[in-house]
Order: structure tokens, then C-alpha cells, then sequence
């Protein structure tokens, strides 16, 4: 039995300097931030939503859509400061104005590529393998890494990582990997309060469809995750 709440909490700051006001970006005719907003408060699993901030702007937006509003201190709104300063400092406003929490839905503003079933699906899995945290991702059964080495005429330009191309295996013989993609992460109360990270303890992963890998950091990947977004029919929920 879960005692306390389940929340989701979105951190989204200002200042942004790859995209100016990048969580107030038009996208699909909706800002950026209310596709994450609508997408928890549909959530039969959520109790509350909320967006931290440090812009009046932002917040009134998320207010807007349904969620509650958090004002972030300027000091855990930098470029330096952590997605987990952010989710503590809204974990200690909430249980002082709202009540307990047992549980926390981390979500980021940048990755829209998300539905409401797979935060609810996601909550059904977290209670059924009995997790203490768990991490969204996507799986790449088939991916061959590889880094750049050495400018030298001597040596290879690029080596690979994760295989050997003078042995290279058969597609169907690759065990699969997963890619973390930063959708959302699950984390009981505890889990972030003493040991101030997102994940600890017993570690579920929540497998995503492939095309829900990508996020918006760039302008070019708001145009590619429109297309996606609308060619999948996420737009409709």
C-alpha cells in the first residue's frame, strides 16, 4: 500500500541558450511545456501535477494547463544546477503545502515524444516488479558504436567501441541494449531524499517505442519532432 502521493513534477527554467523561452516554444500548435503538463494530469495514477520554475511566465502556463505552480529559487535555475536540486526543492515545497509524497514522476519539458499510457503503464510495472526507482528508455538491438581515435596518417580516423568489424555478428545474434532517453524517471520519496539521486535501490527500466528516443536541445529538432509527433497521432491525445 502506497502511503502518500504520487506527483509529477516538470522542471522548467527560463533561460535557455540553445533555444531562447525553449519551454514556451510553439509546438504543435501548443506550447512546449503543456504536451508533459496534460500528459500526467490524464494520468489516473497522478494525484497532483507540478512545474517548477523560476519564470512567473512559465508557471502561469503550467497553471494553465492544470498543474501547480512552484517558484524555483534563481539558484537551482542555472546552467550547473541539477534536475535533482530541482525535484528536492519541489519535494520539500510540496510536503509542506500539500502533504506527503511516496512517490515522484520526473518528467522533462523537452521530450513531448511521450502518451499519458505510458506514464500509467509505467506506474502499473513500478508497483508490479516492486521498484524502488526506475528509468525511461528505448532499446537498440542493433547499434555499432564507434569514436573517433587519431588525426595521425598512420592510424585509424576511427575505432570502433561496442564490437569488432573483423568479426561482425549477425543481426538476430546481438543481445539487445537500452538507451536511456530522459523521458521520465520514477523515484520513490526516499530514494531521492537520502540519496539525492533519481535512481538507487531496485532499478526498473520502462521500454518506450523507438520513435519516443528523441528530445528537443536544438531548433533543428523541433521541426524532426513535429513530424514524428504528428505522423505518429500524438498530437490527438
Amino acid at each position: 500500500m502506497i502511503v502518500g502521493a504520487t506527483v509529477a513534477v516538470i522542471p522548467a527554467r527560463g533561460g535557455s541558450k540553445g533555444i531562447p523561452k525553449k519551454n514556451l516554444l510553439p509546438f504543435c500548435g501548443r506550447s512546449l511545456l503543456s504536451w508533459s503538463v496534460t500528459q500526467a494530469v490524464r494520468c489516473p495514477g497522478v494525484d497532483a501535477v507540478y512545474v517548477s520554475s523560476d519564470s512567473d511566465e512559465i508557471l502561469a502556463e503550467g497553471e494553465r494547463w492544470g498543474a501547480r505552480a512552484i517558484l524555483r529559487p534563481a539558484a537551482l535555475a542555472s546552467d550547473e544546477a541539477s534536475s535533482e536540486a530541482a525535484w528536492l526543492h519541489a519535494l520539500e515545497a510540496i510536503e509542506s503545502g500539500w502533504g506527503p509524497v511516496a512517490r515522484m514522476i520526473g518528467m522533462q519539458a523537452t521530450s513531448p515524444l511521450r502518451e499519458t499510457s505510458d506514464l500509467a503503464r509505467a506506474l502499473a510495472q513500478f508497483d508490479a516488479e516492486q521498484l524502488d526507482s526506475m528509468l525511461s528508455m528505448v532499446e537498440i538491438s542493433d547499434f555499432f558504436v564507434w569514436r573517433h581515435a587519431s588525426a595521425d596518417a598512420h592510424d585509424p580516423l576511427y575505432v570502433p567501441v561496442n564490437y569488432d568489424y573483423r568479426e561482425r555478428r549477425r543481426r538476430q545474434n546481438i543481445e539487445p541494449k537500452y538507451r536511456e532517453n530522459g523521458s521520465f524517471y520514477i523515484f520513490k520519496r526516499a530514494v531521492l531524499g537520502e540519496g539525492g539521486n533519481r535512481l538507487g535501490g531496485r532499478i526498473g527500466g520502462f521500454v518506450m517505442a523507438p520513435h519516443k528516443m528523441f528530445q528537443i536541445d536544438s531548433p533543428e529538432d523541433v521541426q524532426m519532432c513535429e513530424v514524428i509527433m504528428r505522423g505518429y497521432g500524438l498530437d490527438r491525445q
